[in-house]
C-alpha cells in the first residue's frame, strides 16, 4: 500500500521496465476530460498528473500505457504482471458508522448509476456502492505477480491497511 501515488507510479514503471505488463488502473472517480481534449489532465493526486487510457482498443499493450490509467473496461479479462490500483474518492470510510460508503459526487461512470424508469429501476447509493466495490475487486485481482494500492481517502487508507 502506498501513501503517495507518485511513488506507486514510479514502482509500476520500474516493474514495467523489469518484467513488462505493469499498469495503473482506477475506478471511475474522475471525469474523462482527455477523451475530448488530448492535452487535458484527468487525474491529479500528490502532484502526479495522469490521463485515462488514450485508446480503448488493446490499451494494455499500447504505446505510453504505463503513463496512463486504465479502467475496468480496459483491463477486465487481462492479466498483468503488476497492477497499481488507485481507489478514488468515490469510496471513503465513515469512521462513525465504521463502514465503507459511496460518494456519488465523485463517481463519473454515467451508465454505472443510470436509473431506468421505464423498467422501474432506481439505483440507491448502496446499490451503486456494491457495483463500485465489485469493480475495484476486479481491478485488485489483475496483478499476477503483485498488486500495489493507493487509496485517496486517508481514513479508508488507514482502515484498509490492516488487511494488507
Amino acid at each position: 500500500m502506498y501513501d503517495d501515488l507518485g511513488a506507486m507510479h514510479d514502482a509500476i514503471r520500474a516493474k514495467d521496465d523489469e518484467v513488462g505488463l505493469s499498469r495503473l488502473v482506477a475506478g471511475y472517480a474522475w471525469e474523462w476530460k482527455s477523451k475530448r481534449d488530448r492535452s487535458a489532465i484527468d487525474i491529479e493526486i500528490d502532484g502526479r498528473r495522469l490521463q485515462w487510457n488514450q485508446t480503448q482498443t488493446d490499451w494494455i499493450t499500447s504505446t505510453g500505457a504505463v503513463d496512463q490509467v486504465g479502467s475496468i473496461h480496459t483491463v477486465q479479462g487481462y492479466d498483468l504482471n503488476y497492477v497499481g490500483v488507485i481507489i478514488g474518492p468515490d469510496l471513503r470510510f465513515d469512521a462513525i458508522a465504521r463502514r465503507i460508503v459511496f460518494d456519488r459526487s465523485n463517481y463519473f461512470d454515467k451508465k454505472g448509476m443510470e436509473n431506468n424508469p421505464r423498467l422501474g429501476i432506481t439505483y440507491t447509493d448502496e446499490d451503486v456502492r456494491r457495483f463500485v466495490t465489485n469493480a475495484y475487486s476486479v481491478l485488485l485481482t489483475r496483478g499476477v505477480r503483485g498488486t500495489f494500492v493507493h487509496v485517496v481517502d486517508p481514513e479508508l487508507r488507514r482502515y484498509l491497511r490492516q488487511f494488507f
